[in-house]
């Protein structure tokens, strides 16, 4: 499962209100239901963040680690295509032979097909699935193990039907709401070329954001936390580059081979144009500590991720600690955004927006 182990996708979110104290037995009113019980109906419920089959959920076992560890499991049985073909044409074959009729009409295809379902739908084995979390109660902060829109929106309904509370996705414009009252049309636009920005203002911060961070790593600068010290930032390929609207420049360009890929000259001539970066591999490094994972700007969600190494040895204790190197790196991440906002907000955008032109500029091309 994500979180416990290897490398994970994930999106982060806030709450506004304390979970109910009980929310582990909540959710176990709303457990997944036994493996004879799904039909081609997806099913979904809770189970714990062990495996796909403890459905043994109370308050005791939605917790792991000392924070809320569970899965919202679907599970639903499936012909596979290729097999129902076969059994529907054999089931017309039969039709037809019992019939004598030398065809069979589109009506009574979708009849046979219908009924081919049924009668073997129950032989089929439950494929199961799952969207983890993780919630770290006395902070308030969600981890999700998905980052595709269909999955966030699956899991926020499901959510909500428990608790009636809605997680608030960890965006650029949920930063600027929180701590600068401000919103994500009123911020100042990063213009680095003549090209207008097009595109949403969010999507615009999101990437304006990592372009920021490609600077830092490449200008020896930091992102600097007041809890946790200094991180270096570390930009690498492969880099999904893309135009806005119909401006000059639009277009999307995946640049991942070569020698140095972050040098070639089809990365300065995208930048030049007005193009901006909105998928990269992003690390953070603190020490020997080592954060990594590719970076989704519009999304503003991670994949193949991983944590830094640690020392701890029982399971409980592992994943306790890699959920303490999560939080770690959830502030550095806003601590970053909070540095571009500072400079873009306190009148140092023109400073800001020069020293980024020239960083382009002086760009080397190989």
């Amino acid at each position: 499962m994500p979180f416990d182990r290897g490398s994970f996708s994930f999106t982060m979110f806030s709450l506004r209100d304390d979970l109910p104290d009980n929310a582990g037995d909540i959710l176990g009113t709303r457990k997944a239901c036994k493996l004879d019980e799904v039909t081609g109906e997806p099913s979904f419920g809770w189970v714990t963040g062990q495996h796909l089959l403890d459905t043994e959920l109370d308050e005791g076992t939605a917790r792991f680690g000392g924070v809320y560890f569970l899965t919202l499991r679907k599970a639903v049985r499936k012909i596979p295509a290729s097999l129902l073909t076969a059994l529907c044409r054999r089931a017309e074959e039969a039709r037809m032979k019992e019939s004598g009729k030398t065809f069979i009409g589109s009506k009574e295809r979708k009849e046979i097909k219908e009924s081919t379902i049924e009668r073997n739908i129950m032989k089929m084995p439950p494929a199961l699935s799952g969207i983890s979390m993780v919630i770290v109660p006395h902070t308030r902060h969600l981890y999700l193990g998905a980052s595709s829109q269909s999955q966030i929106d699956l899991f926020i309904e499901h959510f909500y039907q428990a608790f009636s509370l809605e997680p608030l996705q960890l965006t650029p414009a949920f930063v600027l709401a929180e701590e600068f009252d401000t919103t994500a049309a009123a911020f100042p636009a990063l213009q680095i070329t003549r090209h207008g920005n097009g595109g949403s203002a969010e999507e615009s911060l999101g990437r304006d954001y990592l372009l920021y961070l490609w600077y830092l790593s490449e200008t020896g600068k930091t992102v600097d936390t007041e809890d946790f010290g200094s991180f270096e930032v570390m930009l690498e390929a492969p880099l999904c580059l893309t135009g806005d609207g119909d401006d000059a420049g639009a277009g999307e360009a995946t640049i991942k081979k070569g020698d140095s890929p972050i040098r070639g000259a089809e990365v300065k001539a995208a930048l030049t144009v007005g193009k901006k970066l909105r998928k990269a591999k992003l690390t953070f490094t603190r020490a020997n500590e080592i954060w990594s994972g590719t970076f989704d700007a519009d999304n503003f969600s991670f994949s193949s991720f991983t944590l830094p190494e640690g020392e701890a040895q029982d399971r409980s204790e592992i994943f306790a600690e890699r959920v303490e190197f999560l939080e770690t790196f959830r502030e550095v991440f806003v601590a970053g955004f909070r540095q571009y906002a500072k400079a873009m907000l306190d009148g140092k955008a023109s400073g800001l927006i020069s020293a980024l032109k020239k960083w382009i500029s002086d760009r080397d091309a190989i």
